[in-house]
């Protein structure tokens, strides 16, 4: 039986930027990149997935074209913007500050 690992508050949106710093990709291939890049170890549902993009969408972080899919079916295709490389950057770097943090009170206690 496989296991989903729960993510962090905001951590989602992180991984969806990161993932598209690469290409633009459509819903399902976010998915797909995150589960296979996660060895496996992180599975995003689309009642997780679709919100976020929507909202990520709205933030103006990324934008969405219509396009045509590898199995030939029309799909929203995602993007980063300008504005999402920035705050892709500044997610990073507060998650690598949070990590650090953590390790340091893990490695204390």
């Amino acid at each position: 039986m496989k296991q989903s690992t729960d993510l962090l508050q905001g951590t989602l949106d992180l991984l969806i930027l990161k993932s598209l710093a690469l290409a633009s990709m459509h819903g399902w291939g976010i998915a797909e990149r995150i589960q296979q890049v996660s060895k496996d170890a992180l599975q995003i549902g689309q009642g997780s997935l679709y919100p976020a993009l929507h909202r990520l969408e709205y933030k103006g972080w990324i934008k969405a074209d219509w396009g045509v899919s590898e199995n030939n079916r029309r799909a929203k295709f995602y993007s980063l913007t300008r504005a999402g490389k920035k705050q892709l950057q500044a997610e990073m770097e507060d998650w690598n500050r949070l990590t650090n943090a953590i390790a340091l009170v893990l490695e204390r206690v």
